[in-house]
């Protein structure tokens, strides 16, 4: 299904934004917009600002984010609140909250005067809904203006002063009205226009009514193809009014009525996934009423559906195995297998393909091909998930592997080399330094589905190895990933060395810490040919297709355009950050009263090694939330488990993680190790920490002297607001007052590499892939339990804490345990000074790759603050005259030093 109206002219996108970027283009998916932040459309929500619990208000717009809303749209229009002052308030609200302010709101009153309080108080780019010709084109003209002004895009109803369009030939005139006063008349941005042109119910038993649906359509047909670079929106759900209650019939109407309407250019709108069902899964006689009726096919389409809804009313979806599948035509079962990721029959099915086929490789090519294509179209189109298309490419890889004998054999006989029309071949590696490779090989295992041929070169790969590498297996793309900061540096690095070799590869840029920004700031520079940041798996096949298709060059030209056009936006909006110099930052520095702050002497000094601890200890402590992200899914656990849109899938996730988590912990098929360290501490020269290692507790006692160099924030706040450093946590020398602190690190993945290649052997990438997923859990799980006895037992200033797991993961305990590499020290290279400490190679053998990366990498370390004033935040921008001090402090080259701390620094 196509999710655009592929005709001749070059769109321009539409950007909006939250903290987040949301580019809306051709190649964009369906853009579902989030509504239950709405007064009239949320019965619990308008209770909620009734009764000013904006809290709980809030979480239902976190929900919808987590859920896979990409706009929020946000309504107060009742006659029992104020809504302009609750529109500001929730606004405000939001911006306070980077996991709901990512992404762009929607504005949505009837009254100007509260699109208006919204628009001077909301962040980013967000959408007005709405403004229409019903109250005459003056009116018309100064809203969009100011919307203009304010720096929105705008919703425009299919409205005028006769009334709301509900004709094809009334939509279309109403909307080339809009569309020219808007665009000739205000000058605005016709790709910041979307229209809304009315959903009606169809099937009401009215005959005026029986063209609703298909005049919608055809007038979006019409708009995207004369109406350039504009988006059209609309309220899925009003199609199948006339059928409340029969949620069978309801799901498949808006199936049906979405894959004709998004085919014809409809791009965004308000569909709730849990009524959605897949448009190749309704049956066959359900959909030939619908379509009749949704089309307009017949004159008695409405009584044949109002007569065959009866036969499904209520019907559940069926639950038990049904292999009446196994029943059908060839081709059907290997399809059907690839999409269910169903491995029982797939050798038995391809064998039977094999038998019939001229040669094996054709099974390939045509058979499994033609079933992952439609994976592919299905992945692309939203109805399926990442952990499905991991199910699918172990099918794939076991059919395959069935073939590959009888394949080799032919090649013997022939003297000659089969070959298999790819789509091109992929380079992946995670570059030099770096251990993790989860999302890595989720990207690798959905490019392959999608017919390219990769070439996984594993991790911390050195540059030249990349380079080697591409030349011999004469790649396509060269995809590179990392997680932690100084992976930048190498990608950057990489991109220099490919530009003097004169490489013409496109250069794809993914992993945790890697971004649109970073990548057009620091490496689209470094090289000439085409860079592009793929901050998901989903987006990697779009992304590859445009950059190996015949005619990239104007993709790869707009790309260049666009990088460069956001990297002087975004060094613009940097050199607008106020810095303030390390000797100010130092007077506002967060001042404790060390006088009267409480500070405990912990319970056990020294230095532990535990090895002692299983993994059904860690059980309790596990946050699967994050384990869900890993796989594409966002929510939070349990909820997640009856989300609207990915509830299903990740139900059948955390069942499939479930029993291997059972296999790992009863068969002990990773082990744990752990070392921490509890030392006399004080804060000397403002911004470092002394701590005092005991050697030997004899007469003559023996000790050594290490420091923890940390960094001050340096941006200009507000009055009042402090600029931390972690050692403000940690009494000073000269206060004569005696503090302590501590350094950790946990490790669960030994273990994790052989499980994971032993999976792969099997060709199982979903569980190889759920072994490494699992394992960072255990880690953290880990991490979180030894700093729960640290605080009650080992330390013990907290001996008395009751906090649940849900509590513990809202990090409601007192005290913190931060990290090198982390937000609030963000220098890698202070893990050498806990290793140093606690010597954690010696003792539990987790090691520190060049890069400073843990291996294994199911493994945590950090600091231990006590202080019941101490606290998370992170460094933000720092200038070049701290990083000055900073490798003066250090004893390094300054180089060096900007090395590590490069993506925080700015010019002074």
């Amino acid at each position: 299904m196509s999710n655009q109206n592929r005709n001749t002219i070059q769109r321009k996108p539409m950007r909006l934004s939250g903290l987040e970027p949301l580019i809306i283009d051709e190649h964009s998916n369906f853009i579902n917009v989030g509504e239950r932040t709405n007064v009239a459309g949320s019965r619990k929500f308008l209770r909620l600002v009734k009764e000013e619990k904006f809290d709980e208000a809030l979480a239902i717009a976190r929900h919808q984010v987590e859920g896979g809303a990409q706009i929020v749209d946000v309504n107060m229009d009742d006659g029992l609140i104020d809504g302009k002052a609750a529109m500001v308030r929730f606004l405000n609200l939001i911006a306070s909250e980077p996991d709901i302010a990512r992404v762009p709101l929607m504005i949505d009153s009837s009254k100007w005067d509260i699109i208006e309080a919204g628009l001077q108080v909301v962040q980013g780019k967000c959408v007005v809904n709405s403004i229409s010709l019903k109250e005459g084109e003056a009116e018309f003209i100064e809203h969009a203006k100011k919307i203009k002004r304010y720096g929105a895009a705008v919703i425009v109803m299919a409205f005028d002063e006769v009334g709301q369009a509900d004709t094809y030939e009334r939509r279309i005139e109403i909307a080339k009205r809009s569309y020219d006063v808007l665009v000739e008349k205000v000058n605005f941005a016709p790709e910041d226009i979307i229209f809304d042109l009315n959903i009606f119910p169809v099937a009401t038993g009215m005959d005026e009514h029986r063209k609703n649906a298909i005049d919608f359509i055809e007038a979006t047909r019409w708009v995207r193809q004369n109406l350039p670079h504009v988006s059209v929106s609309g309220g899925v759900s009003n199609v199948s009014f006339s059928f409340r209650g029969n949620n069978t019939v309801r799901e498949a109407m808006h199936s049906v009525f979405l894959y004709y309407a998004i085919e014809a250019g409809m791009n965004m709108g308000i569909v709730n996934p849990a009524m959605l069902e897949v448009y190749d899964d309704i049956p066959k006689d359900l959909l030939e009423h619908i379509e009749d009726v949704i089309l307009d096919k017949r004159d008695d389409a409405t009584e044949r559906l109002l007569d065959f809804a009866e036969t499904v009313k209520g019907t559940k979806k069926e639950v038990v195995v049904d292999l009446s599948w196994r029943e059908e035509p060839l081709q059907d079962r290997i399809t059907r297998a690839l999409v269910k990721g169903i491995d029982e029959y797939i050798v038995e099915d391809v064998e039977e393909a094999r038998s019939k086929a001229e040669r094996p490789i054709h099974v390939i090519e045509g058979n499994l091909m033609t079933g992952m294509n439609v994976v592919g179209d299905l992945f692309g189109a939203g109805k399926m998930f990442l952990p499905q298309v991991v199910k699918s490419a172990r099918v794939m890889k076991k059919a395959v592997a069935h073939l590959l004998p009888f394949i080799e054999e032919e090649k013997k006989s022939l003297g000659t080399e089969g070959s298999s029309d790819s789509n091109g071949k992929i380079l992946l590696a995670t570059v030099k330094g770096d251990v993790h490779d989860i999302g890595k090989n989720i990207v690798g295992v959905v490019l392959a589905c999608n017919n390219y041929e990769i070439v996984d070169m594993g991790v911390m790969v050195p540059p030249e190895k990349i380079i080697e590498k591409a030349k011999e297996e004469n790649v396509d793309i060269i995809g590179l990933s990392g997680l932690i900061t100084p992976s930048l540096d190498e990608m950057v690095y990489l991109a220099k060395e490919m530009e003097r070799l004169n490489f013409k590869l496109p250069l794809m840029i993914g992993g945790a810490t890697t971004s649109k920004a970073h990548t057009s700031v620091k490496i689209d520079p470094q090289y000439k040919n085409a860079v592009v940041h793929v901050n998901d798996a989903s987006r990697a096949v779009t992304v590859a297709g445009d950059l190996l298709k015949e005619d990239s060059d104007s993709y790869i030209t707009e790309l260049k355009s666009d990088y460069e056009e956001f990297r002087d936006n975004f060094l613009k909006r940097t050199k607008k950050k106020k810095m303030i110099s390390l000797d100010v930052a130092r007077e506002r520095k967060f001042k404790i009263d060390w006088n009267t702050t409480e500070i405990t002497k912990p319970n056990k000094l020294g230095t532990y090694v535990l090895e002692h601890i299983t993994l059904e200890q860690l059980l309790p402590f596990i946050d699967w939330s994050p384990f869900f992200r890993s796989w594409d899914l966002h929510g939070k656990f349990p909820a997640i488990l009856t989300d609207e849109v990915v509830g299903d899938q990740a139900t059948e996730l955390y069942k499939d993680a479930q029993k291997l988590l059972k296999e790992i912990v009863s068969k002990k098929l990773l082990k744990t190790k752990a070392i921490f360290g509890l030392f006399p501490a004080n804060a000397i020269n403002d911004d470092d920490i002394e701590v005092d290692v005991i050697l030997s507790e004899t007469k003559n006692l023996k000790k050594e002297q290490h420091i923890f160099r940390t960094l001050r924030q340096q941006l200009d706040k507000r009055e009042g607001k402090p600029n931390f450093a972690l050692a403000d946590f940690i009494a000073p020398k000269n206060s004569e007052i005696q503090d302590y602190m501590g350094c950790f690190c946990v490790s669960t993945g030994f273990g994790t590499k052989e499980l994971a290649e032993a999976y792969e052997a099997k060709n199982d990438d979903y569980n190889a892939i759920m072994v490494k997923a699992l394992a960072d859990r255990f880690a953290e799980a880990y991490a979180e339990f030894l700093h729960k006895e640290v605080r009650t037992n080992y330390w013990g200033y907290a001996a008395n804490e009751e906090l649940s797991n849900e509590e513990l993961i809202k990090e409601g305990y007192k005290g913190i345990r931060p990290a090198p590499g982390y937000p609030a020290c963000p220098d890698h290279t202070e893990k050498l000074t806990i290793w140093e400490v606690l010597k954690v190679k010696e003792r539990i053998g987790v090691e520190l790759t060049e890069s400073l990366a843990m291996w294994p990498a199911a493994s945590v370390s950090g600091y231990y603050f006590g202080n019941k004033e101490a606290k998370y935040f992170g460094l933000g921008k720092i200038t070049q005259d701290q990083v000055a001090d900073y490798s003066a402090r250090k004893g390094v080259d300054l180089k060096e030093a900007e090395k590590w701390l490069n993506p925080n620094i700015v010019d002074s």
